[in-house]
């Protein structure tokens, strides 16, 4: 990337990962791991091979799940920079690795939001020293960061900056630090030797970190590809050669997760993808279940390898195969039909009770007119968006399911439960990123619903998916924070005292536009918001389902035994029981049961 005479010379291509890892970075830089859906993974494992205990990197990645837990383990990492700590699939879940994560261990972190990050990332590429957000307001992110912080930077002052008050019927907003890596790792579909990047959407931060970075992109690429082929497509080119120092061949180098394919038209063949390996992931996590595990999972994975083409073969042709994904859509586009209703059928369990309520009461938002948008975050929230999309097609009523990613109008594929899976990209109507979801589709749309899941949630409609009161780690708030503070939004979550709580220990995303909490007994709503005021008013349970066994059998009785919320139960209405239509709909969008 370097210029010498007024010619711009080509980026590098080397042999291996391992020897662009060893070449190019140093201990101490800045790295950050771009988050599209094709993560730079081999990369990542290489960081961990070569400087275990000795990196002292400062990191910054939205996500931290999945390969990033071996970053984690080999202890190179000295200070983290993200918006999730934990687990992904088979669902969301805390991760033992980050447990004490408020206590500095396993690295000093520094917590934002999905949108906020990448409009860091997006200040950094165009020069600027803050972005503008509206995210993280009212939250414990926001105090996390202000200027009297632990991790606030000397040099610069506060991270985040609260901006006057706002213009009357404008949200308040704030400033927030511009974010510029010493180099941003990227995993491509391809790229040719002039270092042209081509990225297959959903896009993830898109090309922000590439541009913000320093120094530049080191990317891996499943293949390099000859200059005409980019000089003939010049519209797939997300990252331009003259941001990349140097890059290298690595195929699956995004496993255990995905990427699309991409036809090629040239005489090597269609670039063909692969989706996320469940298996790999599933085992992942029951190993990182114990220390031991770990321990085991990393020897294998990350220390005998050689590098990435061991790795690749230690992973076998056959589970390769069965990963590797077509070019072309694996289904038709038309949405899909009603399953059929089962012969027999296992009981419906509290977790299914809630995605069903929780479906019905987007249904009656969405028919009344209120809401044209729906923004389905990850767990039984997803799964009540879909539902409730597919219950809306049959009374004819087409309204757009949204990911946080860059997925649009998604019709899920029939089986993938998994809110991210490749397979639904290949059923959506379009494909872009964070900005144009998260932005364009949920801060910038008043009629866009958000529809979210929790840890925690407390009687003023706060949800915490961050910080349990003794201190142990969940998650963190991924894209949940952008959307709790920009829209109104619809929140599930099986009812017990440890999850409806008095108050919340941490205020992930806070709750002055939750309208509705949905739980396996009943639906509590808000009044209206006070006379003369933007204050919402106080929830009550509006809708009852007798939970059934030996459950309570009044109203009152579940809000008193199954919550800690002290609101009212007068007047509300009995919820009809779950439907076999309803039940047969949900086991077909999760036939394994990983949210039963």
């Amino acid at each position: 990337m370097s210029t010498h005479s007024g010619t711009v010379s080509r980026p590098a291509v080397v042999p291996d990962v391992d020897s662009l890892v060893s070449r190019y970075v140093t201990p101490g830089m800045h790295l950050h791991l771009a988050m599209t859906m094709a993560r730079p993974n081999a990369m990542v494992y290489a960081l961990a091979r070569q400087f275990a205990g000795r990196g002292e990197f400062t990191v910054s990645t939205s996500a931290t799940h999945t390969a990033m837990h071996a970053l984690t383990m080999s202890g190179a990492v000295k200070h983290l920079i993200t918006c999730f700590l934990g687990d992904t699939y088979p669902t969301p879940r805390p991760n033992p690795l980050y447990r004490d994560l408020v206590r500095g261990t396993p690295f000093s972190c520094e917590l934002w939001s999905l949108l906020s990050f990448t409009q860091r990332l997006m200040a950094g590429a165009t020069g600027l020293p803050y972005a503008v957000t509206s995210s993280l307001v009212g939250s414990d992110l926001e105090r996390g960061l202000t200027a009297d912080a632990p991790d606030a930077r000397p040099d610069t002052g506060a991270k985040y900056l609260r901006v006057g008050e706002p213009a009357p019927g404008e949200r308040p907003f704030a400033l927030v630090e511009r974010l510029r890596p010493d180099l941003t790792l990227v995993h491509g579909a391809c790229a040719d030797r002039r270092g042209n990047i081509v990225l297959v959407p959903p896009a993830g931060e898109g090309p922000w970190a590439a541009y913000a970075a320093e120094q530049g992109v080191i990317a891996t690429v499943e293949r390099i590809v000859p200059d005409d082929f980019v000089d003939a497509h010049p519209e797939r080119v997300v990252i331009p050669g003259q941001r990349v120092i140097a890059l290298c061949e690595a195929p699956l180098g995004a496993h255990p997760q995905s990427l699309r394919g991409l036809a090629t038209g040239d005489d090597s063949g269609d670039l063909a993808g692969y989706r996320d390996d469940y298996v790999f992931l599933t085992e992942l996590v029951e190993r990182l279940a114990t220390e031991d595990g770990a321990k085991e999972w990393y020897r294998e994975w990350v220390e005998e390898p050689a590098g990435h083409a061991a790795y690749v073969r230690k992973l076998g042709a056959e589970r390769r195969a069965e990963l590797t994904l077509a070019t072309q859509p694996l289904t038709p586009r038309e949405p899909t039909a009603p399953p059929p209703l089962p012969a027999t059928a296992e009981p419906v369990t509290r977790a299914e009770r809630t995605v069903v309520l929780g479906a019905r009461a987007i249904v009656e938002r969405v028919t009344s007119g209120d809401y044209d948008t729906l923004l389905a975050g990850i767990g039984v929230s997803h799964l009540a968006a879909w539902l409730a999309a597919a219950l809306l097609r049959e009374r004819g009523i087409r309204v757009p399911v949204c990911a946080e990613l860059g997925f649009y109008a998604t019709d899920p594929e029939p089986g993938d439960v998994f809110l991210f899976s490749q397979l639904h990209a290949t059923r959506s109507q379009q494909l872009g990123g964070i900005p144009e979801i998260l932005g364009g589709m949920v801060s910038a749309n008043p009629r866009c619903l958000g529809v979210l899941a929790a840890g925690e949630v407390d009687a003023d409609g706060n949800v915490n998916t961050s910080l349990l009161a003794d201190g142990r780690w969940l998650t963190g708030s991924g894209g949940a924070n952008d959307i709790a503070t920009s829209t109104d939004c619809l929140v599930l979550s099986t009812a017990s005292p440890r999850k409806f709580v008095e108050r919340v220990a941490y205020v992930t995303s806070p709750g002055t536009r939750v309208r509705e909490v949905v739980s396996h007994f009943g639906r509590f709503r808000r009044t209206e918001d006070k006379a003369g005021t933007d204050v919402p008013g106080p929830f009550r349970l509006a809708t009852w389902l007798p939970p059934g066994g030996d459950g309570p059998t009044r109203p009152e009785d579940a809000v008193a035994t199954l919550t800690r919320w002290p609101v009212s139960s007068a007047g509300c209405t009995p919820e009809p029981e779950v439907t076999e239509a309803e039940i047969a709909w949900l086991r077909s969008l999760d036939p394994q049961g990983h949210y039963r």
